[in-house]
């Protein structure tokens, strides 16, 4: 037990890729209560792009040292777990020198790299995965080395099993800014005349980084069938995002000249905040598929942007099943057409749906709802009781 003193919580970031799961997590630490709770903020470069998330928003960051660092969206093999345990003394020794509590890892990579050195060191590991189930490390590393396992949604949960971390696992979905709000109207024009698109068109938006499981080709292949459908209507397929690998987006550049879509394709880069251009879009169209949590989808929501997704993954707990936004089968790109053409033909719907949306976000996600179910974990996990109690296994509603 940590004491009278405040509980040192260590965040280590392996990487420079700012992905959603480091945005919750410094949507957890700005909530955390500072009376009981010290947080250690470690990216693995101190002058990078993670850093300055944390550092733009009054966070102090704690002076890195050399960890293996790890391929983003690629797979985590046996020789990178190899490669990764020469750094684990150096890690075992910092996180004893400043007597961290909990290592709170929050992606594959930072589990892959920090398990080990967590449990060594005699700290408590949070093990929070934000990615496919199936993933190696979930099903073999955690059961072993995780004190305690959070998912973002029950999709993204550890499977039962004989050897399973389902026993010490419980979802708690991630935080958002429930105060969040776009002005819709003056985005979408704002759109237009960059886009120099007449004032009634209609722009569906694609926001993530262009890897496979995001299926950004799936996208722009519906945006043709709902032009073929529309032939007369200004459509816009836009593709908020690049890829990682320097070679994806040439080869999607390569697959909207092939189908004659340039006009109606457009890739517009990261942009900041991603809230704002998703208020100044009609409709969010997510067509990935085992998407643990997708914080675009939310942030959707909460800007009143109306929703198609896939029926896969947490896309169908996030929108309750269909309640609250369209969910179409994960690979028909006539499925996802047919779904936004329905908001296309019937404005009061989408506006119903948006409307549904944006009431349950409010209520769901909040930072501080977020950050006390995790302080609660963290108080069970210094009292020695592993795994949710039956009381907090209950999905948060």
């Amino acid at each position: 037990m940590a004491g009278e003193r405040p509980v040192i919580i260590c965040f280590p970031f392996t990487g420079d890729t700012v992905g959603g799961s480091y945005i919750s997590a410094l949507g957890l630490i700005r909530k955390l209560d500072r009376d009981r709770f010290t947080p250690l903020v470690l990216p693995q470069r101190p002058d990078g792009a993670v850093a300055a998330l944390f550092r733009e928003n009054g966070i102090e960051i704690e002076k890195s040292f050399h960890w293996t660092e790890q391929s983003f969206a690629r797979r985590i093999g046996p020789l990178v777990l190899i490669k990764a345990l020469g750094d684990v003394i150096s890690q075992v020794r910092f996180l004893r020198s400043r007597n961290v509590d909990i290592v709170h890892s929050n992606d594959g990579r930072t589990h892959a790299t920090w398990a080990l050195a967590a449990r060594l060191s005699g700290a408590k590991l949070l093990w929070h995965p934000r990615g496919n189930p199936s993933a190696m490390g979930l099903r073999l590393a955690a059961p072993l080395l995780a004190h305690q396992v959070v998912a973002v949604s029950q999709f993204a949960s550890p499977r039962p099993g004989l050897f399973s971390a389902a026993g010490k696992s419980e979802v708690v979905h991630s935080p958002f800014d429930t105060t969040l709000k776009e002005n819709r109207t003056t985005a979408h024009a704002a759109l237009a005349t960059e886009l120099n698109a007449p004032d009634d068109a209609i722009f569906i938006g694609y926001f993530g980084t262009f890897i496979e499981r995001k299926r950004p080709a799936l996208f722009i292949d519906s945006i043709a069938a709902l032009v073929a459908r529309n032939p007369g209507r200004a459509i816009y397929g836009l593709l908020f995002g690049e890829d990682l690998d320097g070679r994806t987006q040439n080869a999607l550049v390569a697959r909207v000249q092939k189908r004659n879509m340039t006009e109606n394709v457009r890739f517009m880069g990261w942009r900041k905040p991603g809230s704002r251009w998703i208020a100044a879009c009609d409709m969010l169209m997510v067509p990935a598929v085992n998407e643990p949590f997708g914080r675009t989808l939310i942030e959707a929501m909460l800007v009143g942007t109306p929703i198609v997704a896939t029926r896969s993954g947490g896309n169908v707990e996030a929108l309750r099943d269909g309640e609250i936004g369209q969910l179409v089968p994960p690979e028909s790109a006539d499925a996802l057409a047919a779904a936004c053409l329905r908001y296309c033909e019937s404005p009061a719907f989408a506006r119903l749906m948006a409307h549904r949306a944006e009431r349950d976000a409010r209520t769901r996600f909040g930072e501080e709802a977020h950050a006390r179910r995790i302080m609660e974990i963290y108080d069970r996990m210094l009292a020695g009781k592993s795994g949710a109690s039956a009381c907090s296994q209950r999905q948060a509603a």
